[in-house]
C-alpha cells in the first residue's frame, strides 16, 4: 500500500512505499535568485549633510567613500525625508513614509494611520522581498523602526528587524546610542558590549566587526547564495564621539570658522562638477551669526564641537574601508552593489550655541556657553553627549539652507553614492544629476537582483511600490530623469518638487498652517534655493500648492502634526505599552528596560521602594536610569542610602545613614513641589532617614539610556561613586516597586484627549 504526499508540487507525481527500499528519495529545491545576482550592501549614515564627505566638497578625510563615488555613481540631486525613521522606512520599502505609517519618528504611535511609528504589513521590506527570492539577510546598527514602547525584552517583536525579514541583527533598536557605552541587541535579546571604552571599544568598529563576521560565514558556508546587508551606523548622529587619535587629528582645523568653511566647500563642489558654476551660498540661517562676531569663548567651544563631528565621520569612513577591504579579500567586490547615503541633512538639534547635553534640546532647554566651556576637554569623548551648533550644521549642508526636520534643501537633499563594478556604466563622469528620492532605492535593488515583488506577502495584499528604479542612470550619465513629482512633509513643513520647480513652506511649530508663507524656486537655475520667485510666478506657485494637497491626499499625509517626538512620546501609548501602568514591580534579574518603556516619572511625584534582605554593610545599585546627560540612581555606599537626580548635568543628591541591623526595605519618595521641582525623602524600614531638594526636573526625557535593577550599565549617571563592573547590590534584592502619583501633567492612562 502506498500514499501520495502533498508537501510540494513535485510530490504530486511521487509515491511513498512502506520502506525506504521501495521509495525513491527527493528534495524540494530552494528558491534561488537569477544566476549572477549581486550581493547588496546598503550603508546609511546619520545626520550627515550634503557637503560633509570629501567627494561632496568637504575637507573631512573620507577616502573610502570618495573611492566608492569615483568608481561608481555620485548623485547631486538625491533626496531623503527630513528625519531618520521616515527615511529608513521609505528606503527599506520603496514607498512614501506617510503611506506606510511613518510620517514622523517611530518613538510613538500617535493613533493615526500615517503616524503609527511602525511600517504597515501592506509594505514588505527589501529584506522580506529578497529573502523570499532566495537571499540571506542581515542588519547591523541603528533600526529606529519600532514604536519605542515596544522595544523592551518582552516585545512585541513583530516590528523588530527579525520580524521584518532579517535573518540576523546586531545593533540598537532606538534612535541614538552612546558609541562608547551602547545599549545593544543581538537578534531579539539585549546583550552587553564586548568590551569597555578603556579597552578600545567604539560602536562603529563593533558593527563592522559583526558585518565582516557575517561575510565570512556567508561566503564560507553558502558561497553561491547572495545576501542583502543593511549597515546603518549611529554616526554621525549626536553624540559625536570618536577615538582620541581621530579627535586629535582635527585639533585646530576649524578655528577659522563656518563662514570660511562654507566658502571653501562650495568652491570645491564647483570644481568637482557637483553643483553648477553659478551656484550661490544660501544666506545664513535664522540666528546664525558671522563667525567673526562670536566671542572668543564661543569660537573655542564651537570649533571643538566641529572637530568631534569631523573625527566621527573620518572614523566611520575608516570602518567602511575595512568592510570594502574584506570584500576584496573574499573576491566578491566586483559583483557587490553598494548603496551609501545619509538619512537626512545635518542636524539643528544642537541649538544655536551647540550642546554638550543632548537631552537639554529634547526638553526645550538651552545649554550655556559657560557649561559647554566647562566640558570642553570632554567633547568627543565618553563623558558627555555633544551636538554642534546651527552654524556648523549649515556648513554641513553647504551650499543649502535650513536643516534636518525642514523640507528646504538642507533637510532633504543628501549625499548618495552607488557602486556596482560588474554593471555596465557610463565612465565619462561619476556625477549623476537626475532628481531621485529615497523611495527609488528599493526598486533599483529589485531590478538589479531580478527579485519578484510580491502582490501579497504572508497573506497581506501589498500596496504598489511608489519609487522608480535608478538603474537607467548607470549606463547613461546624462539621461533625463524619469521622476517628475515628489512631495515632502515633516512637522508641518511642506514642499513639492515638480519638473525642476519647487514650492516650499516653513512652518512655525504650534502656529496656524494658513499663516505659512510658500516660497518658489526654479532649481534648474537655483541649486541652493536663494531666489524666491513666488511674487514673480504666482500662477506656477498656486499650481504647485494645489498639486501638493493632491499628493498629500493620495499618499495619506494627514493629519498634519507639528509636535516634537518627546511631546508625543510622553502622551501617546499603544495598547501593549507598559507606559500605561501607574504601578510597576521590577524584579531582580530583569533585562535593561529601554528609555521608551521606562515609567513616566517626569514632573510628577513618585516612589521607589526596594524590598531587600540586607544590612548597612551591603552596597550597590538598587535602580538606575539614564546616562551622562541625565538620569537618576538609587544606591547604597559606605553605610548610607543615596538618591541622585541628574538633570541635564546638574546633580541633586540626597543621603541618609542606614540603621544597624536587618533592613527589609528602603527607597525614596520624590514629592512634586512646583512645576518641574521636587523634594525627596529617603526611607528605610518605614522611617525617614534623609531628605533633599531637586530644583529642576525633566520635562519629557530624563536620559537616553534605559533602566536597570540591582546594577547599572553603560554610560554612568553619576561620577560620585565608582560604577565599574555595574556596582551590583551585594545584599539580596527581591523587587523594586515604582508608584507614580496622579499629579503629573499627563495621566499615564490617558491615550488621547
Amino acid at each position: 500500500m502506498t500514499r501520495r504526499t502533498d508537501s510540494s508540487a513535485d510530490a504530486d507525481s511521487r509515491t511513498v512505499g512502506k520502506t525506504y527500499a521501495d521509495t525513491e528519495p527527493w528534495w524540494e529545491e530552494p528558491t534561488r535568485p537569477p544566476a549572477g545576482s549581486p550581493d547588496v550592501i546598503v550603508i546609511v549614515l546619520d545626520d550627515v549633510g550634503f557637503g560633509s564627505f570629501g567627494c561632496y566638497g568637504s575637507e573631512i578625510d573620507t577616502p573610502n567613500i570618495d573611492a566608492l563615488a569615483a568608481g561608481g555613481m555620485q548623485y547631486s540631486n538625491f533626496h531623503a525625508t527630513a528625519l531618520c525613521s521616515p527615511t529608513r522606512a521609505s528606503l527599506l520599502t520603496g514607498r512614501n513614509h506617510h503611506s506606510i505609517g511613518m510620517s514622523l519618528l517611530s518613538n510613538a504611535d500617535s493613533g493615526y494611520p500615517s503616524k503609527r511609528g511602525a511600517v504597515t504589513r501592506r509594505s514588505a521590506t527589501i529584506a522580506e522581498t529578497l529573502r523570499e527570492n532566495g537571499y540571506s539577510t542581515a542588519a547591523f546598527g541603528k533600526w529606529h523602526l519600532t514604536p519605542m514602547d515596544q522595544t523592551s525584552s518582552v516585545g512585541p517583536f513583530e516590528h523588530w528587524p527579525l520580524g521584518r525579514g532579517f535573518d540576523r541583527f546586531y545593533g540598537f533598536i532606538e534612535g541614538l546610542n552612546d558609541h562608547f557605552y551602547p545599549e545593544l541587541v543581538r537578534d531579539n535579546s539585549r546583550v552587553p558590549a564586548p568590551k569597555t571604552p578603556e579597552k578600545g571599544y567604539h560602536l562603529s568598529e563593533d558593527l563592522v566587526d559583526e558585518a565582516i563576521g557575517f561575510l565570512a560565514d556567508q561566503k564560507s558556508l553558502a558561497p553561491d547564495k547572495p545576501y542583502f546587508m543593511y549597515l546603518a551606523f549611529g554616526a554621525a548622529h549626536t553624540p559625536h564621539q570618536a577615538p582620541l587619535e581621530y579627535l586629535e587629528k582635527y585639533r585646530g582645523r576649524y578655528d577659522h570658522g563656518w563662514d570660511a568653511v562654507r566658502e571653501e566647500r562650495l568652491k570645491k563642489q564647483k570644481q568637482l562638477g557637483l553643483v553648477p558654476a553659478e551656484t550661490e551660498l544660501a544666506p545664513r540661517n535664522d540666528g546664525v551669526q558671522a563667525w567673526d562676531d562670536l566671542t572668543d569663548d564661543d569660537r573655542r567651544v564651537m570649533a571643538r564641537m566641529q572637530e568631534a563631528f569631523a573625527a566621527m565621520v573620518d572614523h566611520t569612513d575608516a570602518q567602511i574601508g575595512r568592510l570594502r577591504a574584506r570584500l576584496d579579500e573574499l573576491g566578491t567586490a566586483e559583483n557587490t552593489l553598494i548603496v551609501l547615503m545619509s538619512d537626512n541633512g545635518a542636524s539643528q538639534e544642537g541649538g544655536l550655541d551647540g550642546t554638550t547635553n543632548t537631552i537639554a534640546f529634547e526638553n526645550g532647554d538651552a545649554v550655556s556657553t559657560a557649561q559647554n566651556l566647562k566640558d570642553l576637554d570632554d567633547i568627543g569623548g565618553s563623558r558627555n553627549h555633544t551636538n554642534y551648533p546651527h552654524g556648523w550644521a549649515q556648513a554641513g549642508n553647504t551650499p543649502l539652507k535650513r536643516y534636518k526636520q525642514n523640507v528646504h534643501a538642507g533637510g532633504i537633499r543628501v549625499p548618495m553614492v552607488m557602486s556596482w563594478p560588474a554593471a555596465a556604466r557610463d565612465d565619462s563622469t561619476p556625477m549623476r544629476h537626475q532628481f531621485h528620492s529615497v523611495i527609488d532605492i528599493a526598486p533599483t535593488i529589485f531590478e538589479a537582483t531580478g527579485a519578484v515583488i510580491p502582490e501579497t506577502y504572508q497573506g497581506v495584499e501589498q500596496m504598489p511600490i511608489h519609487g522608480e528604479s535608478m538603474s537607467y542612470t548607470f549606463a547613461e550619465a546624462e539621461a533625463p530623469s524619469v521622476r517628475h513629482t515628489q512631495y515632502f512633509e515633516m512637522y508641518g513643513h511642506r514642499a513639492i518638487w515638480h519638473d525642476g520647480w519647487k514650492a516650499v513652506a516653513y512652518h512655525e511649530r504650534h502656529s496656524r498652517y494658513e499663516d505659512d508663507v510658500w516660497e518658489l524656486y526654479h532649481l534648474e537655475a537655483d541649486f541652493s534655493e536663494c531666489h524666491d520667485l513666488a511674487q514673480a510666478e504666482p500662477k506656477r506657485l498656486a499650481d504647485l500648492i494645489e498639486r501638493w494637497w493632491a499628493e498629500a491626499e493620495r499618499y495619506g499625509v494627514f493629519p498634519l502634526d507639528d509636535r516634537n517626538f518627546a511631546e508625543r512620546a510622553a502622551k501617546y501609548h499603544s495598547p501593549v505599552s507598559p507606559r500605561r501602568f501607574r504601578s510597576y514591580r521590577l524584579h531582580r534579574g530583569m533585562s535593561l528596560v529601554p528609555g521608551g518603556v521606562t515609567p513616566l516619572i517626569y514632573d510628577r511625584s513618585y516612589d521607589l521602594l526596594a524590598r531587600v534582605e540586607a544590612t548597612s554593610l551591603d552596597s550597590g545599585v538598587l535602580l538606575a536610569q539614564g546616562d551622562v546627560n541625565g538620569g537618576h540612581i538609587l544606591y547604597v555606599h559606605e553605610g548610607a542610602l543615596h538618591y541622585e537626580y541628574n538633570h541635564q548635568g546638574t546633580r541633586y543628591r540626597s543621603s541618609g545613614i542606614l540603621p544597624a541591623g536587618a533592613i527589609a526595605e528602603f527607597g525614596v519618595r520624590v514629592i512634586k513641589t512646583g512645576e518641574r521641582q521636587a523634594r525627596t525623602e529617603l526611607v528605610c524600614n518605614g522611617a525617614i532617614i534623609g531628605n533633599g531638594e531637586i530644583a529642576s526636573t525633566a520635562r519629557y526625557l530624563i536620559g537616553w539610556q534605559g533602566l536597570t535593577v540591582g546594577h547599572t550599565e553603560g554610560s554612568p549617571v553619576t561620577w560620585d561613586v565608582d560604577l565599574a563592573g555595574g556596582f551590583p547590590f551585594t545584599g539580596t534584592l527581591s523587587v523594586v516597586d515604582v508608584e507614580l502619583h496622579p499629579d503629573g501633567p499627563h495621566d499615564v492612562h490617558e491615550v488621547i484627549d
